[in-house]
């Protein structure tokens, strides 16, 4: 199976590789348009702020590129939001993949939200094998409106969605790359999914 891990200067990926290789899977860092059309699994991951992230996408092609994918896609923290439609962070406009504005977390609360969060509403595949009110790592400022593509939920002053879905496309707020056993499952689950 060939997976790629796009590579395009946002955060430290890694991570995400090297938790691939501990489930005995070997995945390519790439910003190369035609390995991630040609991949099995595209993964797309990020850290740090939205509209940096976004510009790198733009300057790649790769904002191009993405939302016409057909293999499944999984969008990690700041992944997951750039595939939403907007991000308030650095008055962004994202992918819009899926049909959700990313808003900053209530001042009153201490931001970003930084450690571990239960994960529940949980319904999808991705999800086969994680019980309801699992703990996943989650570092962000930043949160999806729970919406009708919303796969899991998690609460932080407001219930926002911890996971989003449109067919062949997933996003995940959490790091499941840095989620024990339970973000492994989900790892796996999803290079198991077809569409």
């Amino acid at each position: 199976m060939k997976i790629a891990i796009i590579d395009y200067g946002a955060g430290n990926i890694q991570s995400v590789k090297f938790a691939l290789q501990r489930l005995g899977y070997q995945a390519s860092l790439t910003a190369d348009p035609e390995e991630i059309s040609a991949a099995d699994k595209v993964i797309f991951p990020g850290v740090g702020a939205a509209g940096s992230a976004m510009e790198k996408l733009r300057v790649s092609g790769l904002d191009a590129l993405i939302p016409t994918l057909k293999q499944p896609v999984l969008g990690i923290c700041v992944g997951m939001q750039l595939m939403c439609r907007y991000c308030e962070e650095g008055d962004t406009r994202g992918l819009g993949i899926f049909e959700a504005d990313v808003r900053r977390f209530d001042d009153r609360l201490k931001v970003p939200q930084i450690g571990w969060n239960q994960i529940t509403q949980l319904s999808s595949s991705l999800f086969h094998g994680i019980a309801e009110e699992a703990y996943m790592y989650l570092v962000h400022s930043y949160y999806a409106p729970v919406n009708a593509q919303a796969i899991a939920s998690a609460t932080y002053g407001v219930t926002y969605a911890a996971a989003l879905q449109e067919k062949n496309f997933y996003g995940v707020q959490f790091h499941p790359e840095k989620s024990s056993r339970e973000g492994a499952r989900i790892l796996k689950n999803f290079l198991t999914i077809d569409v």
